[in-house]
């Protein structure tokens, strides 16, 4: 949802409003009662909410990490730097 930032003409007070696209405009000032509140020209801020959302949803090319990837360079069974693997250092 994108968050939108109004200003009132009136006492100039300024607040930030989470809307879905559809909602009406805010028009009321929630300070002074006005209705002089006019929404700001700004980058939209927006939450990205609810399941279906991944690491990897936005990432490109190398920088995917994926978790159990053979290929990545932090990798417990590839980086045996004290010369013993994973497994043999594992307590039961």
């Amino acid at each position: 949802m994108p968050i939108y930032e109004y200003q009132c003409e009136s006492c100039n007070h300024s607040l930030e409003a989470l809307q879905k696209l559809s909602d009406a405009v805010l028009t009321d000032c929630p300070a002074c009662g006005q209705s002089t509140l006019k929404k700001q020209i700004s980058a939209a801020g927006f939450r990205l909410a609810g399941g279906g959302w991944y690491e990897t949803d936005f990432k490109s090319g190398k920088k995917k990490n994926l978790a159990g990837d053979s290929t990545s360079s932090t990798s417990p069974a590839t980086s045996t730097s004290s010369g013993t693997t994973p497994s043999s250092t594992a307590t039961n």
